[in-house]
């Protein structure tokens, strides 16, 4: 008892200056509350840490972990309206930006109502009755062609704070992969459309406007998503490592019957460079492909050995990602 008073009295006197996010594992609520919990997760714990509360926390025999940071997996593109378009590789193919879309009167319309991709996977109709959570930088909620899919819009994001008070998306990638899952064209059927315009979309916003997406803050989402009606989670950032909080996250939405699906990075074209969350075996990794069905050399490969058994750092399926326009 002595030596957690002892602890107990530096943590109060470690001012929180220079200070990075770490998962304490343990479920000690005296430390708790002493030293501010961001997400709480079974047996463990994520807060703001600095050298002289690590110190203490190693003194009690209390292991921790630096939360991972994840990233917004896209080539570098064109920011086009409210969305991100990515260029080919050799072509910056972007359309004309016509502004955000918001509003009662549509403001622009697409070049193409249904892009190559989305007839690729034979997609533009059908997806009545299922609810996809899209955890990425928010979406616009005003846009034409999404807003009537809209079921729920929150934000997990603790870090930055212009993005805690708000689910919007002020990066662009959020809304961009909204609208190549279930854009519906709009109340006036001129807008575009993604792959099931019938499905439903529940955005958690868990990656900030600068398109950085902490573990902790992500683990937090999956759950909310499991929780509050997901059928499909959906995620498109990559980081080189996970942690077992986000692992957890993931068996729990598996174990609720809720299909995980995330982009397998844009690290290629070595195997072995797929990206976390897809690496992990019980999410669906997905990389890239082009209107050749050919796969771009910057899409991450994986470890694939060819037994058709799904195991850690696989690739499952390849996927229209080149040239989005959404």
């Amino acid at each position: 008892m002595q030596k957690l008073s002892i602890a107990l009295v530096l943590f109060v006197l470690s001012a929180p200056v220079l200070a990075d996010r770490y998962y304490v594992r343990t479920s000690n609520p005296v430390l708790q509350g002493i030293l501010g919990p961001i997400h709480r997760f079974s047996g463990s714990f994520s807060a703001e840490l600095n050298d002289g509360q690590l110190r203490a926390l190693d003194a009690m025999g209390i292991a921790t972990e630096k939360v991972p940071i994840y990233e917004i997996t896209r080539k570098p593109g064109t920011v086009c309206g409210n969305g991100i378009c990515e260029p080919s590789e050799n072509v910056n193919n972007c359309p004309e930006d016509c502004g955000g879309g918001g509003g009662e009167e549509r403001e622009c319309y697409p070049t193409d109502q249904y892009p190559w991709g989305i007839e690729r996977v034979n997609g533009g109709t059908g997806g009545a009755g299922v609810t996809v959570a899209v955890l990425d930088t928010g979406v616009d909620q005003d846009h034409l062609d999404l807003k009537g899919n809209i079921v729920g819009c929150v934000s997990k994001v603790t870090h930055f704070p212009p993005d805690k008070r708000s689910c919007e998306d002020a990066n662009g990638h959020g809304t961009h992969v909204a609208g190549t899952v279930l854009a519906d064209g709009g109340s006036d059927e001129l807008g575009i459309y993604g792959v099931a315009p019938d499905a439903s979309l529940l955005a958690v916003k868990v990656c900030d406007r600068r398109g950085y997406c902490y573990g902790d803050d992500i683990a937090a989402g999956i759950v909310y998503a499991a929780d509050n009606g997901a059928d499909i989670i959906s995620m498109s950032f990559g980081g080189d490592s996970m942690s077992a909080e986000e692992k957890a996250a993931i068996d729990y939405a598996t174990d609720s019957e809720v299909l995980v699906v995330a982009a397998a990075g844009n690290d290629g074209p070595l195997d072995g460079s797929i990206d976390y969350t897809g690496a992990y075996y019980k999410v669906v990794a997905v990389g890239a492909t082009d209107s050749g069905d050919n796969v771009p050399s910057w899409s991450s490969r994986g470890t694939n050995d060819g037994d058709y058994a799904v195991e850690e750092r696989e690739v499952e399926f390849g996927a229209p990602g080149v040239s989005v326009y959404s």
